[in-house]
């Protein structure tokens, strides 16, 4: 299954600016974060709680950024 992270994508400049400030506050390399969003690995969930508190993504919204399948 691959899911669309153009979400969170936005989500990530919106609040950071960029995604290096992104894995920094994670922590996770840049090329891990890349393969994340480009669907070569998955998110887990200690990944996702993190990324949900980083971002300040409310729970009711998870889905939109982390479940939301690609067409």
């Amino acid at each position: 299954m691959r899911f669309n992270y153009n979400k969170l994508r936005g989500r990530i400049r919106e609040r950071l600016g960029t995604e290096n400030k992104f894995c920094d506050l994670m922590p996770m390399n840049r090329a891990t974060l890349s393969n994340k969003l480009n669907n070569q690995n998955e998110f887990n969930q200690t990944e996702i709680m993190a990324a949900i508190k980083a971002l300040d993504i409310r729970e009711e919204e998870i889905g939109k950024y982390f479940f939301t399948e690609m067409l």
